[in-house]
C-alpha cells in the first residue's frame, strides 16, 4: 500500500492506493484559516499535524489491515507558504499562506531587480515566499533575527514525519529563490533577501526518497520500519502526477475555486512578461507552465450568492446546447488577476446589460468570461513556446457540460473528460510514494486516466465567440484606467 497526504488550505486529505494504483480508502480532517488583518491569511502549523493525525486515525479505523501495509508515503501541499523556524525547529510565527497579499510592496521591489525574473523565470508575486520573508524582516525584525530554516507547508509536515529538512523542485520553484533552469537554490537571490542556503532545506526530485518515517510514528500508527517518504510535489504538480500530465503536449484545465491551465514541458520555457508560471515538474528533467486565474468557480459561486440560486441550477437552466454570446460581458476579476495581467487591484464587471438581461444571461456571461480568461492563459502559454492540441478537464466546475463546451469553443481545442475517479493531488502524491519506495519508472506509473467523453468546439459559434472575446479583451484596459 502507498499513502498520499495532501495538505490543502482547508484541510488534509489522505488517499491509500495499492500496487495496482487502485484506491483502497481515504480520510480527511479540516483546518481553519486565520485572517487577523485585511489581506492576511495564516495558519498554525500545529493544526496541520493535528489534522494529519486525525485523518490517519480515521483511515486506520476504516482500513486497519491495509494501512498497516503502507510501504511509501508521498506529500503534496499548498505552495508558497512561509513556515519560519528558529532554534530547535521552534515555530517563530504562524505560517503566511499563498493567498496572503501583505507583501505586495516587497514583491514589487524584488521584481524590480532583473535577477529575479532572469533566474527564476517568474514574476515575483506577493503570494510567493521570498517577499514574505522580506516583509517579516521589515515588520517583525525580532522574528527575522531568529530565523534558522524556512520551509514550505508540506515540507514542515515532512520534518514532523522524518525529522529532516528536505524539499523538492516543483514546490521550491514557487519561492522566488530557485534557479528554475538549473534546479538549485540561487545564492544571489537568497542574499538579496538577507538569507543564505543554510536557511533552506536540501533539494531532491519529487520521485526520489526524501526521508524515512520516524520509528515513533510508525509504531504509533501500526506501520512497519523503514517506510520511504517521497519528495512529493506542490499541489498543482501533484495533481498533474495524478492526471498523468507529465509529458510535453499534455495539459489539463482545472475548474476549481481558482482556475489553472497546466501544460507539461520537457524543457524550461519561461515567459514572465505574460504572467505565466514556469516551474519545475515533480519528475527529473521536466518542467511545467501554468496560466492562473484567481476566480473560476468562485465567479459562479458569487453569482449564486447574490441571486439565491444554487450554482448547479444556474448552469442547468442554460440547457445542453451552447448559446450564442448575448453581448453581455463578464470580467472574472473578483479578487484581481494573475495571468496575463498580474494585477491585484483590478476588479470584475458586467457590461452590456439591458432590460432583458435576466439571470440566465448573467450566468451565460459568467461562464463565458471564465472561458475567455482561460483563452488569455492559452495565448500566454503559446507566447512562451507551448502549443496545446487538447486539454483534460478536472475540478468541480467540470461537471457542467455547458461550461466545458464554452471552454472548448473559446480555446478552439477539444476538452477530454476523464472516467470517474479521484485523480487529484492526494492521488498524485500516493503515486510519488509508490515510485520512491519501489524505485519504479515514473512514466510507467504516471499514466493518464481513460477518457470517458470528449467535448468538441462548437464550430458554428466560433466566429461569435471570437467577437465576444474581442469585446472581453478591450474591457480590461478601459476599466483599469478608471481605477
Amino acid at each position: 500500500m502507498y499513502l498520499g497526504i495532501d495538505l490543502g488550505t482547508s484541510g488534509v486529505k489522505l488517499l491509500l492506493i495499492d500496487g495496482d494504483q487502485e484506491i483502497v480508502g481515504s480520510a480527511s480532517a479540516p483546518i481553519e484559516v486565520s485572517r487577523p488583518n485585511p489581506g492576511w491569511s495564516e495558519q498554525d502549523p500545529a493544526d496541520w499535524i493535528k489534522a494529519t493525525e486525525d485523518a490517519v486515525a480515521a483511515l486506520r479505523k476504516k482500513h486497519p489491515k491495509e494501512t498497516a501495509a503502507v510501504k511509501g508515503i508521498g506529500l503534496s501541499g499548498h505552495m508558497h507558504g512561509a513556515t519560519i523556524l528558529g532554534d530547535g525547529d521552534a515555530m517563530l510565527r504562524p505560517c503566511i499562506l499563498w493567498n496572503d497579499t501583505r507583501s505586495f510592496r516587497e514583491a514589487a521591489e524584488l521584481d524590480a531587480d532583473p535577477r529575479f525574473r532572469k533566474i527564476t523565470g517568474n514574476i515575483v508575486f506577493p503570494g510567493f515566499t521570498a517577499p514574505k520573508l522580506v516583509w517579516v524582516k521589515n515588520n517583525e525584525p525580532e522574528v527575522f533575527g531568529k530565523v534558522k530554516k524556512v520551509l514550505l507547508p508540506k515540507d514542515y509536515l515532512r520534518l514532523w514525519l522524518t525529522g529532516e529538512h528536505i524539499s523538492e523542485m516543483s514546490d521550491s520553484a514557487g519561492t522566488s529563490w530557485l534557479d528554475t533552469g538549473k534546479r538549485k537554490w540561487s545564492a544571489p537571490l537568497l542574499e538579496a533577501t538577507h538569507l543564505g542556503e543554510e536557511h533552506m532545506p536540501s533539494l531532491v526530485e519529487g520521485t526520489e526518497r526524501a526521508g524515512t518515517l520516524r520509528a515513533e510514528l510508525a509504531e504509533r500508527w501500526g506501520l512497519g520500519k523503514g517506510i520511504t517518504v517521497a519528495g512529493g510535489a506542490g499541489d498543482n504538480a501533484a495533481s498533474a502526477c495524478g492526471m498523468g500530465t507529465v509529458k510535453a503536449g499534455q495539459a489539463f484545465v482545472s475548474l476549481g475555486t481558482s482556475g489553472v491551465l497546466f501544460a507539461a514541458n520537457d524543457s524550461y520555457l519561461p515567459n514572465p512578461e505574460s504572467a505565466v508560471h514556469a516551474f519545475c515538474h515533480a519528475l527529473p528533467n521536466a518542467w511545467h507552465q501554468m496560466g492562473v486565474i484567481l476566480s473560476a468557480t468562485d465567479s459562479l459561486n458569487w453569482l449564486s450568492s447574490i441571486t439565491g440560486r444554487n450554482a448547479a441550477d444556474l448552469t442547468t437552466d442554460l440547457g445542453e446546447g451552447l448559446r450564442k454570446p448575448t453581448g453581455v460581458t463578464f470580467l472574472p476579476y473578483l479578487s484581481g488577476e494573475r495571468t496575463p495581467h498580474n494585477d491585484a487591484i483590478i476588479r470584475g464587471s458586467f457590461t452590456g446589460l439591458a432590460h432583458e438581461s435576466d439571470v440566465a444571461v448573467l450566468t451565460q456571461a459568467v461562464l463565458e468570461g471564465v472561458a475567455f480568461a482561460f483563452r488569455d492563459s492559452l495565448h500566454a502559454l503559446e507566447a512562451a513556446g507551448t502549443k496545446l492540441n487538447r486539454v483534460t478537464a478536472v475540478g468541480g466546475g467540470s461537471r457542467s457540460h455547458y461550461w466545458l463546451k464554452a471552454i472548448a469553443t473559446a480555446l478552439k481545442i477539444p476538452v477530454d473528460i476523464p472516467a470517474d475517479g479521484d485523480f487529484g493531488a492526494a492521488f498524485g502524491a500516493a503515486r510519488l510514494g509508490l515510485i520512491a519506495a519501489e524505485n519504479a519508472d515514473p512514466h510507467e506509473v504516471l499514466t493518464a486516466p481513460v477518457t470517458a467523453e470528449t467535448i468538441e468546439p462548437v464550430g458554428k459559434l466560433t466566429a461569435a465567440y471570437d467577437e465576444a472575446y474581442a469585446r472581453y479583451r478591450a474591457l480590461y484596459p478601459a476599466i483599469r484606467g478608471t481605477m
